[in-house]
């Protein structure tokens, strides 16, 4: 399917005919360049609606041994925050 850019103020603008239209008016999009193409996508915004759903989907054994504990290393923070000066 074609369609022409147009200008809109200062902007570049393409019309997306209605048979392709998966967004609504005034939603927020995404545009990303992957090489010469230009991919349009709806902002998904994230909820926690599916997150009982994602719960049951884990396996019944699932962490049944709690999680297993890590040392904490010691850390060096002698260099922290100093800046390189340069004469």
């Amino acid at each position: 399917m074609l369609t022409r850019a147009f200008k809109s103020g200062n902007s570049l603008a393409v019309r997306i005919p209605k048979e392709l239209a998966i967004i609504k008016a005034g939603q927020e999009i995404e545009i990303e360049q992957v090489g010469n193409t230009l991919v349009v996508r709806p902002v998904q915004k994230e909820t926690l609606e599916d997150l009982m759903e994602i719960f049951a989907s884990f396996p019944k054994g699932f962490m049944a041994e709690g999680r297993e504990f890590h040392e904490q290393k010691e850390r060096d923070w002698s260099g922290f925050g100093q800046v390189d000066k340069e004469e």
